[in-house]
């Protein structure tokens, strides 16, 4: 997955919400070493501080674990995983749904657009 960072937001909150969607849609698996601070800066094309400070945010979601000895891993919670997952997703229905919205659709067209395109693939 290729890292995609503009200007329209801080730096650090882009690398905490792009390493979170690669935790929960399972590219860093529970209970696995992330990589350094540094290789993921440098694949990100970014500062290892900014990248450290991407990572302590997930480690206070509670996503990460940061062990002085060992790196950071992957929580192996699965259920906090869940929640952020759905958090994630209720998101991208409310997003789905306000531009459905700014297009004239109602929720109810909206929601019949989804069954229809679900009976298309």
């Amino acid at each position: 997955m290729d890292w995609k960072l503009d200007d329209a937001m801080p730096i650090w909150i882009q690398l905490a919400e792009q390493i979170t969607q690669r935790i929960v849609s399972g590219t860093y698996p529970m209970g696995e070493k992330l990589p350094s601070v540094r290789e993921l800066a440098t694949e990100a094309g970014g500062n290892p501080n900014t990248m450290q400070r991407a990572l302590a945010k997930l480690d206070s979601d509670g996503l990460t674990e940061a062990n002085r000895t060992s790196g950071r891993i992957v929580t192996d919670r699965a259920a906090t995983i869940d929640a952020v997952r759905t958090q994630m997703a209720a998101q991208l229905v409310r997003q789905y749904f306000a531009g459905m919205a700014q297009l004239g659709f109602s929720n109810a067209k909206a929601k019949e657009m989804i069954e229809w395109e679900e009976g298309t693939l």
